[in-house]
């Protein structure tokens, strides 16, 4: 019985940690399209340069 039950933790352990990561990667996705998107939308500066729209 304690065979069976640790297999079902681990498949329970296993399946949280899948989606888990699956919506890390969403995320991931999500920051790199609002990151490239920076690059083509950002106010111009002072002097008529193109100014970064992040602030560090």
């Amino acid at each position: 019985m304690v065979p069976v039950l640790l297999v079902l933790l681990l498949a329970l352990i296993l399946f949280g940690a899948g989606f888990a990561l699956k919506i890390l990667w969403w995320i991931a996705a999500i920051v790199l399209i609002v990151w490239l998107l920076g690059f083509v939308i950002r106010p111009a500066a002072g002097g008529g340069k193109r100014g970064r729209w992040y602030r560090w």
